[in-house]
């Protein structure tokens, strides 16, 4: 019973619905946007280390799952790391593990023709600030 208390208090922490998702909308062609910010990202000196087409996946297996809905046009997430920022964060806290590697996401949604959401995920205060800030860099480096 406790184990299962536990796990639940843990499960319920680290709900993704209690992290904040920065975003910036804008105008334009999703390739273009995606390879912008896949640019801006090699531009801080950093590799992508994957990319997620999470848009294709759910698509591709929305009859399996029983859904009707096609939730994004197209949604992409490009996963990295910086070995500098990564040690330092880890240094101050080892259990900022957690956070790497760092991830934007590029998505359109169907009911929003034209418009591509650019985001990532807000970090706790403290260390894990500077890659917030990195992140941020990255996105305005794409899009401005």
């Amino acid at each position: 019973m406790f184990r299962a208390l536990a796990a639940a208090i843990v499960l319920a922490a680290a709900s993704p619905a209690s992290a904040e998702f920065i975003t910036r909308t804008v105008e334009g062609n999703f390739d273009d946007i995606a390879f912008a910010v896949e640019n801006a990202i090699i531009g801080k000196g950093l590799v992508v280390d994957a990319v997620s087409h999470v848009g294709e996946m759910l698509e591709r297996t929305k009859a399996d799952v029983g859904a009707t809905r096609t939730v994004f046009t197209q949604a992409d997430v490009l996963s990295f790391c910086s070995a500098s920022l990564s040690r330092k964060v880890m240094e101050a806290d080892p259990a900022n593990i957690q956070f790497c590697p760092y991830g934007i996401s590029v998505f359109a949604l169907p009911d929003q023709p034209g418009k591509v959401t650019v985001g990532y995920r807000s970090y706790p205060e403290g260390a894990m600030q500077e890659v917030q800030a990195l992140l941020a860099d990255i996105v305005s480096d794409a899009l401005d």
